[in-house]
């Protein structure tokens, strides 16, 4: 059995502050974009509120539009603002039950390129179980699969499963299982709380169950934990080890049931050794793949960017029962821009610029004898 997985970063349609040149120029947007959706939600909106609310949809690009550059601000019913013919922003709500809409980011298409590289890199994985992180929605991995894959000489999936998560950008997580490879009981964590009554997960922790050929029962748990982008170093570390907190216990939680062949994987956004993956890395039995002696790292030890170690921030963690039966495994770079001066890898030959990149992100495989 082929086990890996992939961060797609979207298929067919991708948040436009998250298509910037570099991260830092789509990181303001995102916080803006975060905290006026909070405050969107109280209550009441007090006079300091208001003035908030106002300077950030100023800062979003929505003092004369209700859509702006990177975001829509939708009014269904009720009154939220108004905008006096002298200039400015006027809200005229009293709070959320005042009004009936929402904000949501703006899409725009993903490179026509390097979607199909990332087809193609899927394609070259010749995974039975593939985890993959940042996909749209369910309907979207499904055409993706049946359509794009295929279309550039892939074997479709059979089985494709993808549950909504808390993440507003449309960047879920998901499986695809071959026939034979039955996606059956599933679990979502969707909905797990903090002690504030935060959630817990940005994305969600879905649990899925897979029957192999041969009847063995394997759980596998995608993840996309919280990235450091936006929201202050501090914030984001403390909601990346909760996180990682309640990963374990979860495993911990289906060891003591009986589940000896688990496998968490997907993009934790932390290398090895940080404090937020301490509980995880290093409290648990699970064990990197990258560590086996069967596993081959493509001579770079990252997973993203230009796969220097600061950059390990994908992984399959296998339960001791999974780990034992690892014959090999490796790295799929080929969809990732290779830098230049000299390249750093081998690329798909249609990948020529870096905007054709079928994922900043490499794919992890391991294969596993049941």
């Amino acid at each position: 059995m082929r086990l890996a997985v992939y961060n797609v970063e979207n298929l067919f349609d991708r948040a436009k502050a998250m298509n910037l040149e570099s991260w830092e120029e789509g990181r303001a947007v995102l916080d803006a974009f975060a905290k006026l959706n909070v405050l969107l939600g109280e209550p009441t909106y007090s006079a300091a509120v208001k003035r908030r609310m106002v300077e950030l949809m100023i800062e979003l690009g929505l003092e004369e539009s209700d859509t702006g550059p990177f975001v829509i601000l939708r009014r269904n019913r009720g009154g939220l603002l108004k905008r006096p013919t002298a200039g400015g922003i006027d809200i005229i709500a009293s709070g959320r039950v005042d009004w009936v809409g929402s904000l949501e980011l703006r899409d725009e298409p993903i490179n026509e390129v390097a979607m199909q590289n990332t087809a193609r890199a899927i394609a070259a994985l010749q995974a039975d179980v593939l985890g993959v992180v940042e996909a749209e929605s369910r309907p979207v991995l499904a055409k993706f699969n049946s359509e794009i894959i295929t279309a550039l000489g892939g074997a479709a999936f059979r089985h494709v499963m993808v549950i909504d998560g808390n993440d507003e950008r449309g960047i879920d997580v998901g499986l695809m299982t071959r026939g034979g490879f039955p996606i059956g009981p599933m679990r979502s964590h969707v909905d797990d709380l903090l002690p504030n009554g935060q959630f817990i997960f940005s994305r969600d922790c879905p649990e899925f169950t897979v029957t192999t050929p041969s009847g063995a029962r394997l759980i596998v748990m995608v993840n996309h934990l919280k990235s450091k982008g936006y929201g202050g170093k501090a914030a984001s570390d403390a909601r990346r080890r909760a996180q990682a907190e309640r990963v374990k216990a979860i495993y911990e939680g289906l060891v003591a049931d009986g589940a000896q062949l688990v496998a968490v994987m997907g993009d934790l956004n932390d290398t090895p050794d940080s404090a937020p993956l301490k509980p995880l890395i290093d409290d648990t039995d699970l064990k990197d793949v990258f560590v086996h002696p069967a596993f081959d790292n493509g001579g770079y030890p990252g997973t993203y960017g230009l796969c220097n170690a600061a950059n390990k921030i994908d992984y399959i963690l296998l339960s001791p029962g999974l780990y034992a039966r690892v014959s090999s495994g490796g790295v799929l770079r080929k969809a990732m821009w290779p830098g230049s001066r000299p390249k750093r890898w081998d690329t798909f030959a249609e990948l020529t610029r870096p905007q054709e990149a079928g994922s900043d992100h490499a794919a992890l495989w391991v294969d596993i004898t049941l």
